[in-house]
């Protein structure tokens, strides 16, 4: 039921979620499907969601929105299929889109993604709970939350002009980056190693990658692929930054770039809008300026965060849990956002249900704040620390990223493909078995960014960034496709014998 006004309602619930955009409404879904008959709120404090970064699904989040969430259908009528993510790289030689050195796959998607406008596909999930039972009161500002370990939980919040007092056995923070447990308890950390910034707007008039104009132009370059460009997640990559180009149901595109502070500096940008200096920043590189040609964005959803990095040093008591945005962010390079929200609504979800069995909490809450703090420890070391250092180099990608892809798939995807959504429970890289997949994946990502750093030095830098193409046929769940990581680890082993023993 959609409240009307906070006065309809009895004053104590078994669950309040705070925030009910996807991690809010995921988490009440579930809660609500493994606990017949218990109430809870959700706190919402918009009128109406509105567009957010993060439209991007890999495999992990579309298995939890398709399987777990049961929005296939949904998905397929209203939002786009996604196919794989797409590198474009640029050197001082390169003068055009066709000369550019490529990255991605040379066929379509095997497994399911998504493109995602998440105004609307946040408003699905969110009336979806409410369908199921979930009452919802919107928009409220939380002003006040009182945590009790083992107890009733206090959450004051207004509405309109009225302030509203209700008690639960459980909060589920999952207000975003708002963070709002968080920062109130003082669990909040800035990720200091990881110092990005990102600005992005929604664009109209972007090209199509896939179109006649682009493929007369360049027919070589159009010929190379078998499946389709413009659907996938196209990734403009530079010296310490990277620009994502998402398209949206309707024909909007969002388009962005991160940067990392230390090797890219923003303030040297010209240009008195924020939209213009994102522009101009980007049309340097010859494959957006070749894209962005007719292309206008739009002011009023113009976008700029610095520091964008955080997690939180606690992720649950006995009466609270942290899911998505509000537990850690760390980069939306590969889009692991939405997998984040999968495994902690999941997790948060089987929490308290657990304690509603009556299942002792103590061994629980332990297990659960070690899991995750672990699996966001080692997922960025693996994955993202110092990654820009070497992210506009196209064979140091290419073999980073095929490598990335080959582990993410025999370590994380398979797991619930295989066993089940109960396979979210558990987030990755977490002990036992996740010490050898972080120890192998952050091993080559901090070589990959020495070597980076030695060519930086001699000014070598992207060599290999003209004319070069990596296609990659695809992967799949079965278990021979794991072998083809040996040639993968072949070739690191050239790479150090060839190059990398000088950054020793």
């Amino acid at each position: 039921m959609n409240l009307e006004s906070p006065a309809v309602s009895p004053d104590r619930y078994d669950v309040v979620v705070i925030g009910g955009a996807l991690s809010g409404g995921a988490t009440a879904t579930l809660l609500m499907r493994h606990n017949p008959g218990i109430r809870v709120l959700i706190v919402e404090k918009s009128a109406q969601l509105t567009r957010r970064v993060g439209e991007a699904t890999v495999e992990i989040s579309g298995f939890f929105m398709g399987r777990v969430l049961g929005l296939t259908q949904y998905l397929n009528e209203s939002h786009l299929v996604k196919q794989g993510l797409r590198f474009w790289f640029k050197n001082d030689e390169v003068t055009n889109l066709g000369e550019a050195s490529e990255l991605g796959a040379r066929y379509l998607s095997r497994l399911p993604s998504y493109q995602l406008d998440r105004a609307t596909f946040d408003e699905e999930v969110l009336a979806r709970a409410v369908k199921a039972g979930a009452e919802l009161i919107r928009p409220a500002n939380v002003t006040r939350v009182e945590l009790n370990s083992g107890g009733e939980q206090v959450v004051e919040y207004k509405y309109g002009e009225a302030t509203r007092t209700v008690t639960s056995r459980w909060v589920v923070d999952a207000s975003g980056m708002a963070a709002i447990l968080a920062r109130k308890n003082g669990w909040w950390v800035s990720n200091t190693e990881h110092p990005t910034a990102a600005c992005w707007s929604r664009w109209k008039g972007v090209k199509d990658w896939d179109g006649r104009e682009l493929a007369e132009k360049f027919p070589m370059w159009s010929k190379a692929v078998y499946g389709t460009r413009n659907t996938a997640t196209n990734h403009i990559i530079g010296d310490g930054w990277w620009s994502w180009w998402i398209p949206l149901k309707g024909g909007d595109v969002s388009v962005g770039f991160v940067i990392d502070q230390r090797l890219v500096d923003w303030s040297k940008q010209e240009g008195d809008k924020l939209g213009d200096r994102l522009k101009g920043f980007l049309m340097k590189h010859p494959v957006a300026r070749e894209m962005l040609a007719d292309a206008e964005y739009c002011e009023e959803d113009m976008h700029w965060r610095k520091n964008l990095a955080y997690y939180s040093t606690t992720f649950s008591g006995d009466g609270f849990v942290l899911v998505g945005d509000a537990a850690a962010f760390m980069d939306p390079f590969y889009s692991p956002g939405m997998d984040w929200i999968s495994f902690t609504t999941s997790s948060a979800a089987n929490l308290i249900t657990q304690q509603r069995q009556g299942k002792p909490m103590t061994e629980l809450i332990v297990n659960h704040n070690r899991d995750f703090a672990i699996s966001h420890r080692r997922w960025f070391e693996s994955l993202y620390k110092d990654k820009y250092e070497y992210m506009g180099e196209f064979d140091l990608m290419s073999l980073a990223f095929r490598l990335d892809l080959s582990l993410y798939y025999w370590g994380v995807v398979e797991v619930p493909f295989s066993q089940g959504e109960t396979a979210l429970y558990v987030p990755p890289f977490s002990p036992p078995s996740g010490v050898i997949f972080s120890w192998l994946m952050s091993t080559y990502n901090r070589r990959f960014a020495q070597i980076a750093r030695r060519r930086r030095a001699t000014n070598t830098l992207g060599r290999t960034n003209k004319n070069q193409r990596c296609l990659i046929p695809g992967f799949t769940l079965a278990r021979s496709d794991t072998l083809r990581i040996f040639p993968m680890m072949a070739e690191w082993m050239w790479l150090e014998m060839k190059e990398g023993w000088r950054s020793w």
